[in-house]
């Protein structure tokens, strides 16, 4: 049976429209209880970035939040929800950045309880050769701050959000990690040239399984996504892969080969008895 699932939808800026169909691919899933990552922007997505202010919502409170908490506790999953746009506090932003949101990462449990929230750290404001060429997240969004790791039925689950894949030593602030949750909506160009590379990495280096959730195919507004949502072994072996369609994938978490791996190579032991350079 599978305990790890990654599902794949190429977003648009209809809520309704995108919530149908991760509904739709839940009740494909077994009847049991399994970890389910859905990509970036999944509720919103392929519109101007500034459309998602308009759709942000409050902590604990909004159509996309109870949607998700449904979903949870009618199907029996631990969902990882992509990230949706949650607005701060008043007291957290100066008037300047009273319009922004942040991206983040909620985690439910099958009782449909928020358990987790990661707020996207990197944000991506880069240039790509592609058709829409220069991205600046940060013009919408708000950083977050906070390393974050939740306990499961699989053991600590670590987060993180897309770009933050390149920033390996955020991941290593975290303890040891038995699964790395990547919601992604990864550019085709970037995914072409790095996603398989920066994922593997990731699972080999810190001995953990990774599940990676990400945007696929030519969105409203001319945005293309790379697909390829997939699932890497402790070991770094590719256990699932889809390269574009929407649809789903799934893989065994596996505690005795995990335990194996690092009983084997204890890179976590080596690591704490080094000396500082």
């Amino acid at each position: 049976m599978t305990d790890l699932v990654a599902i794949q939808i190429t977003s648009t800026p209809s809520i309704e429209q995108n919530l149908a169909l991760i509904e739709r691919q839940l009740l494909q899933l077994h009847d049991k209880q399994q970890l389910v990552v859905l990509p970036e922007c999944f509720a919103f997505f392929g519109a101007r970035d500034k459309k998602q202010v308009d759709i942000a919502e409050t902590l604990d409170d909004g159509p996309i939040q109870a949607a998700l908490s449904a979903f949870a506790k009618r199907y029996n999953k631990w969902i990882v929800a992509g990230t949706l746009p949650i607005k701060p506090f008043k007291s957290d932003v100066v008037t300047a950045e009273a319009s922004k949101f942040y991206a983040a990462s909620l985690v439910y449990n099958n009782e449909g309880v928020v358990v987790s929230r990661y707020d996207k750290i990197h944000l991506f404001d880069v240039n790509v050769n592609d058709n829409i060429g220069h991205y600046e997240e940060s013009a919408t969004t708000l950083p977050g701050e906070n390393v974050v790791t939740f306990e499961s039925p699989w053991g600590t689950v670590g987060q993180i959000v897309c770009y933050d894949l390149r920033f390996p030593e955020l991941i290593q602030k975290m303890p040891q990690l038995d699964i790395l949750v990547v919601p992604s909506a990864f550019t085709c160009r970037t995914g072409e040239a790095h996603w398989h590379p920066l994922l593997q990495a990731r699972s080999i280096e810190n001995q953990c399984y990774v599940v990676a959730s990400d945007q696929t195919g030519v969105h409203n507004n001319g945005r293309e996504t790379y697909g390829n949502s997939c699932i890497y072994s402790p070991w770094g072996e590719l256990l699932a892969n889809l390269p574009s369609r929407q649809g789903w994938i799934a893989a065994k978490y596996d505690n005795a080969l995990l335990l194996n791996i690092r009983k084997e190579m204890p890179i976590q032991q080596h690591k704490h008895n080094r000396k500082q350079f």
